[in-house]
C-alpha cells in the first residue's frame, strides 16, 4: 500500500494590537503573512510560532484557528518541474509578543499593514481568498478548498463554516 502524499502547512495572521497586521514579501510568492511547511515532527502551533519568527522577527503566540485549507490541485513548483502534491493547510491569528520586524532567507521585507490595507498588498489569489475569510471570520472555522493549477490562479471549489 503506498501511502498518499500531502504537504501540510500552517500561516500565522498576526495582529499587533494596533489594527496592524504582519505581512512578509516573500521572494516568489511577493506579499503574504508567514506561514510553511511544518517540519518532520514538529505539531501545527510550533510550527506556525517557527515560521513566523524566522520570516519575520517576531515573536507570536497563537490566539485561534480560523481556516482548514485543501489545496488538492497538483501543480509545478517553480523550477516548473517539480510536482507540488496536495496541501493541507491551518491558518491561526497570532498575537505579536515582541521580537523586531527581520527579513530572512525567504524573504525580502517585511511590515505591519493596516487590517483593511492588506489585500492592497496581497496579489496571489489563493492567499487573497484565505485573508478574506480572516476579514469574514464569524467564529466558525471556515472550511475552504481550492485548486491551484499555477501559483498565479486559484479555483475555489468550497468554502463553509465547520
Amino acid at each position: 500500500m503506498a501511502f498518499p502524499t500531502h504537504i501540510l502547512s500552517a500561516g500565522g495572521i498576526v495582529e499587533d494590537g494596533n489594527g496592524n497586521i504582519l505581512l512578509v514579501k516573500a521572494h516568489d510568492d511577493g506579499w503574504v503573512y508567514p506561514g510553511g511547511i511544518t517540519e518532520v515532527g514538529e505539531n501545527l502551533i510550533d510550527g506556525v510560532i517557527r515560521e513566523i519568527k524566522e520570516e519575520s522577527g517576531i515573536d507570536a503566540s497563537v490566539s485561534h484557528l480560523i481556516n482548514i485549507v485543501s489545496s488538492t490541485g497538483v501543480h509545478k513548483w517553480y523550477d516548473g518541474v517539480t510536482d507540488v502534491p496536495t496541501k493541507v493547510m491551518f491558518d491561526f491569528v497570532c498575537k505579536a509578543e515582541g521580537g523586531e520586524l527581520a527579513t530572512s532567507e525567504e524573504t525580502s521585507d517585511c511590515r505591519w499593514v493596516p487590517k483593511g490595507k492588506v489585500l492592497d498588498y496581497i496579489t496571489l489569489p489563493a492567499i487573497r481568498i484565505r485573508y478574506e475569510a480572516y476579514l469574514n471570520y464569524n467564529g466558525s472555522v471556515n472550511y475552504i478548498e481550492y485548486v491551484t493549477p499555477s501559483t498565479k490562479e486559484c479555483t475555489l471549489k468550497v468554502q463553509r463554516h465547520v
